[in-house]
């Protein structure tokens, strides 16, 4: 019989993948993980209300709930009903930011603020959120309109392979980029979710 989990993960699902895999690769049982639909990045002003129910749902039932969000273009509004709940977040704008590190993240974006980023999550679901998802496979020519202010595609990567940087190329092609690539792992999402594992805070930017 498995152990109970005591810690309750609640994260945007376009870190789904990368959280799973972190649990498991550290026995797979020192916390739950529920996930809200990544497409709420479409509609940042639910987010907050989404993870508050999350959270008012679940109180009780773990002796402590950790939030796998960046602020993610709720302007601040997250931060303050997480506070008013007295729980923690990983810390970070974006997840952009949190892969990469905040400081190596500034850099890029001081080197190039014309830049659009990529992590693995983005790049596997690539031609449906963006390609389909924008109207790009019916209307190429939108493309100029949407990264005309787009300087180069920056794939973050998680887990790299020769596959999956070629992928982010054409990728960078597609939206007519220069492209670059960084090797991040998983930054400070696996620092974070350490800390909840061993109980020390993971404090909010």
């Amino acid at each position: 019989m498995g152990v109970q989990a005591t810690v309750l993960v609640i994260a945007c699902g376009a870190l789904a993948h990368e959280i799973v895999a972190l649990r498991d690769a550290n026995g797979g049982s020192h916390f739950d993980v529920q996930c809200l639909p990544a497409d709420l990045h479409n509609t940042p002003r639910r987010i907050t209300a989404a993870v508050r129910d999350k959270i008012h749902a679940n109180r009780g039932r773990y002796a402590s709930i950790f939030v796998a969000y960046g602020d993610c273009g709720t302007g601040g509004e997250l931060d303050a009903m997480l506070e008013q709940e007295n729980i923690e977040r990983i810390p970070g704008a974006h997840c952009y930011e949190f892969f990469a590190g905040s400081s190596a993240f500034a850099a890029l974006a001081d080197d190039e603020p014309g830049t659009f980023y990529v992590t693995d999550f983005l790049l596997r679901h690539f031609d449906r959120l963006v390609i389909r998802g924008l109207g790009l496979d019916r209307h190429p020519e939108l493309a100029v309109q949407y990264f005309g202010n787009y300087k180069r595609l920056v794939y973050l990567a998680q887990l790299p392979s020769p596959e999956r940087i070629d992928d982010a190329r054409v990728a960078a092609q597609q939206l007519g980029l220069a492209f670059d690539h960084r090797c991040t792992g998983y930054g400070e999402l696996e620092r974070s979710l350490r800390a909840v594992h061993v109980g020390v805070p993971a404090w909010r930017s």
